[in-house]
């Protein structure tokens, strides 16, 4: 009964447009009144004690970090440092665009970020050389959902303090599945344009590779100083948001010097505005993470699944499919937040690592950001390349289905993420 509750107040209050954060709220109440509690100063409480959380201070420096990063000049010469190695192959702009993704994500964290910046930059690049529209606007799309994978990413940030896991253990994990998503995306677009006859760029000089790597060196200086710092213990996750934000403002105003003080105002504006959504969603999950607690219903999704918690794979397995269902529906943020404390009490009682579950958890939630019907990251492709919705969605269909395919692996051989996290964080 408490179950059916909690589903009903929460997808009936979205069915009828309420704003996930009020239909997480009203979701709380709910439960409290089933339970004959219902109090509005817990409410109160509650929201209060959800965005009162010092880890969740990275979020609007990581945001700040992308708005600056885009605007001052390190997005184009990541860009521009990838179409001079690999822009002379049969596909060239389309290596590049998977190659700068990966590389940015080291930077922003941000998947709306990344995509907006790699539409603007590559999209009407490879609309003059001839690439088909729907699949170059695809391609994109799933290379921009690399970055809440790989560090500094926003999307671990809030797993980890839903789920009290170490986010700079997250980080670390996160580096080599991101990197083989771009490896997988890599494959299926050698597949695709194989036989393409669009004609490749000049190959680059030595000297243009040398110039373009040290035009680049300050924007690559970033992740190198964020994954260093964390790893040797030089400054917590939520510092080296600090750092990154401050290090990209020093680079955009002082070295490159795109970056004007007249713009800044809109740049902090911007990453406060989007900042204010993310917490706003965390502070109202909050209160229906406490109510789920007091209610028990851990535990009764735990009863429901118990003939699974032997077979871990096979558990594994089933949140995978759950989470590709809710993400058709609901942005990445919401989904963490609604299903961390549901499925964190499971995966313990299964002896699944934490750290392992979260890392396929938000490598899920970040496919889930180009599933259609929602699509966040699709939105921002189409907008920006001014693509139709329709054909972006259909351009990203082969590239989503190997991403999914490579997570299913993790599943079935879970030492892909296990083995190359404890290198990293020893």
């Amino acid at each position: 009964m408490t179950i059916a509750i909690f589903l009903g107040a929460l997808l009936g209050a979205m069915a009828l447009g309420v704003p996930i954060a009020f239909s997480l709220l009203f979701c709380g109440a709910a439960l409290m009144w089933h339970m004959d509690m219902f109090d509005a100063q817990i409410l109160a409480q509650n929201t209060i004690e959800g965005a009162n959380s010092f880890p969740l201070l990275a979020v609007p420096f990581f945001m700040l970090a992308g708005e600056i990063m885009n605007a001052g000049g390190l997005s184009r010469r990541i860009v521009q440092l990838a179409m001079t190695l690999v822009g002379h192959v049969r596909g060239g702009l389309g290596y590049v665009g998977i190659m700068a993704a990966v590389l940015m994500a080291a930077l922003s964290g941000s998947a709306v970020a990344d995509a907006a910046a790699l539409a603007a930059l590559l999209l009407p690049m490879m609309n003059r050389a001839g690439y088909e529209t729907a699949r170059s606007a695809g391609l994109l799309s799933s290379a921009a959902i690399i970055a809440p994978i790989i560090p500094p990413s926003i999307g671990f940030v809030v797993f980890g303090v839903a789920s009290n896991v170490s986010i700079s253990k997250l980080f670390m994990a996160g580096i080599a599945p991101g990197v083989m998503l771009g490896g997988v995306l890599w494959l299926t677009w050698w597949w695709l344009v194989r036989k393409e006859k669009i004609a490749a760029t000049p190959r680059a000089t030595r000297k243009q590779v040398l110039v373009a790597l040290k035009d680049a060196t300050f924007a690559l200086g970033l992740p190198v100083i964020v994954v260093f710092g964390l790893k040797f213990g030089v400054f917590t996750p939520t510092e080296a948001a600090v750092v990154a934000a401050m290090y990209a403002l020093a680079v955009s105003t002082l070295v490159y010097r795109e970056l004007k003080l007249s713009q800044l105002y809109g740049l902090f504006l911007a990453a406060a505005t989007t900042t204010a959504v993310i917490m706003f969603l965390v502070a109202a999950a909050m209160v229906s993470a406490w109510m789920i607690t007091v209610a028990n219903l851990p535990n009764d999704v735990i009863a429901l699944l118990k003939p699974l918690l032997g077979n871990p794979t096979l558990l594994m397995l089933a949140i995978m499919v759950l989470t590709m269902v809710v993400g058709t529906a609901m942005d990445m943020t919401p989904t963490i937040l609604i299903l961390t404390p549901v499925l964190m009490p499971l995966v313990k009682a299964a002896g699944i690592d934490p750290v392992y579950f979260g890392v396929l958890f938000m490598i899920n939630n970040a496919i889930g950001l180009v599933t259609p019907p929602v699509g966040t990251v699709l939105s921002t492709v189409a907008g920006v390349g001014k693509v139709s919705m329709d054909a972006v969605t259909r351009g990203v269909w082969p590239f989503m289905a190997a991403q999914f395919a490579l997570m299913f692996l993790m599943v079935f051989f879970p030492q892909l993420v296990t083995v190359p996290a404890r290198w990293f964080y020893g």
